[in-house]
């Protein structure tokens, strides 16, 4: 006689896993090989998942860090995050065929940086130092240009050029409630400084740290499937934890998570990063199904339906 699998309710975040920026940086890579062939190179991971990277290196896509390990002969592809404006001038020195997958979202905030700039205006910047966005941005302007802050602490010791000559923009994958309240940090030892006139964090951040807000009054646990070096993935463990999940954690995949420490729970939530592939998630929710007599209930706070469009060089080949 087979011992009855115990119940246990699995709430699933909407929206959750790809945005529009990660489907059209995929769809870039996948594209050039289309058009060039392998190999391509991709300076950087294309969106920090390992699954999705592992998927287009068997397609032909070669991964590296600095665009010295390519090849003059071979076309390369930008990341999501964006790059500094070095890198296409280095590239373009060489007459490499250079691709931008730069989210569309990372380059409002580029083109917002720029202006301020040539207005005379210092960049205060809320991110991650060595996050490869935080890089990106910083080195869209001269150093001394852009000035990092982290904390709210770094509010308080940051030294400036110009008190009444100061805007702010932010890293896109942040937590909205952090951002804020360096933000007002800001404002109130600045009040001069110009704030985003719409909040530089994306559409698809904002809104799957809203639907984890939304899932925490009914789980015990969350599990938010995504990448160690993914910013918003890690972001939306820790706004699990801040809106009373007693167990948030991060799962690459179903293989990393720890069925003891989920012991006793009866509900569960799941949401997945703006770079994770809803394989993962299926994965994860046959893992469970395995294991319990499930019960699977959505969870939606918005309904996403953002598509932005892949770069002309690409849709020339196609057309």
């Amino acid at each position: 006689m087979t011992t009855p699998l115990p119940p246990l309710t699995l709430y699933l975040a909407a929206p959750r896993g790809f945005c529009a920026g990660v489907d059209r940086a995929i769809k870039i890579v996948e594209m050039a090989l289309e058009k060039w062939g392998a190999p391509v190179y991709v300076r950087h991971e294309i969106v920090h998942n390992r699954y999705v990277v592992d998927e287009l290196r068997a397609k032909g896509a070669v991964f590296v860090e600095e665009l010295s390990e390519c090849p003059d002969d071979r076309p390369v592809v930008f990341s999501a995050h964006g790059v500094p404006k070095s890198v296409p001038a280095e590239a373009g020195s060489r007459q490499m065929i250079a691709v931008d997958a730069t989210c569309p979202l990372v380059t409002k905030v580029h083109n917002e940086a720029a202006r301020y700039s040539e207005a005379g205006t210092q960049l205060i910047y809320i991110g991650h130092e060595g996050h490869p966005e935080t890089v990106g941005t910083m080195g869209q302007l001269p150093p001394g240009e852009v000035l990092l802050v982290e904390t709210l602490e770094d509010v308080e010791t940051l030294q400036v050029r110009d008190p009444q000559k100061l805007a702010l923009i932010t890293q896109t994958t942040l937590s909205v409630d952090d951002t804020a309240a360096i933000s007002a940090a800001l404002k109130a030892r600045f009040p001069a400084i110009i704030l985003p006139a719409h909040d530089d964090i994306c559409y698809a951040t904002t809104n799957r740290q809203a639907a984890v807000k939304a899932m925490a009054p009914k789980i015990a646990a969350l599990l938010v499937i995504g990448a160690p070096n993914s910013s918003n993935s890690k972001r939306l463990v820790e706004v699990g934890s801040a809106a009373g999940c007693g167990y948030s954690m991060l799962v690459q995949r179903a293989t990393d998570i720890d069925w003891r420490a989920l012991e006793g729970a009866h509900a569960i939530g799941i949401t997945a990063g703006a770079s994770a592939p809803e394989v993962l998630v299926n994965e994860v929710i046959d893992a469970f199904r395995a294991r319990y007599n499930l019960t699977l209930e959505m969870v939606e706070t918005a309904v996403e339906n953002i598509e932005f469009k892949v770069p002309r060089i690409l849709r020339q080949e196609t057309a």
